[in-house]
């Protein structure tokens, strides 16, 4: 009997153990870049986001500040794992009459739900040709801080960002 009872509360346990962490994390709020933990961005710009995180959906404001220069960035991540197009935002070097890019997303909880991924896929017609890019953005909360880690790949340029956000 006594064996049956552990058995019992050692099986409670585990589910118990297994829904909390299965608990899917919530990005919401407005964010502040700290720029001196931060890396991979040109030297003089900061950032702030707000987000919204309904379910799997999660929209996302980003206002990249330069001294010059201050650009709002909108974007949605249906975070389902299915391929959706995008309208990627134009490069702040790309001439006016450049046509836009055309991009493909893929948005995913991690295992455990301990953050999420986005792979994207993006294409730019160029003087030379197209330029296809892969960018994977890694979204983790660690201490109250979201964690942004960026890779970026194409046949010009390969780097790493990342971005260390605290909540306003």
């Amino acid at each position: 009997m006594k064996r049956v009872s552990m058995f019992g509360i050692l099986g409670l346990l585990l589910a118990c153990s297994a829904s909390v962490s299965a608990q899917k994390l919530d990005f919401s709020g407005s964010w502040t870049m700290d720029r001196a933990r931060s890396f991979g961005l040109p030297g003089n710009m900061n950032s702030t986001m707000t987000v919204a995180q309904t379910g799997d959906e999660i929209q996302v404001e980003t206002k990249l500040i330069q001294p010059n220069n201050e650009r709002t960035v909108k974007d949605t991540y249906v975070l389902d794992g299915k391929e959706r197009e995008f309208n990627p935002p134009a490069p702040l070097n790309a001439p006016a009459n450049s046509p836009p890019a055309k991009g493909k997303r893929t948005a995913y909880w991690m295992p455990g739900n301990k953050g999420i991924l986005v792979d994207e896929v993006t294409t730019s017609e160029t003087p030379n040709g197209p330029l296809v890019t892969k960018v994977t953005r890694k979204w983790t909360l660690s201490n109250g801080e979201l964690v942004l880690d960026m890779y970026v790949d194409n046949p010009n340029i390969s780097y790493e960002a990342k971005r260390v956000f605290k909540k306003n």
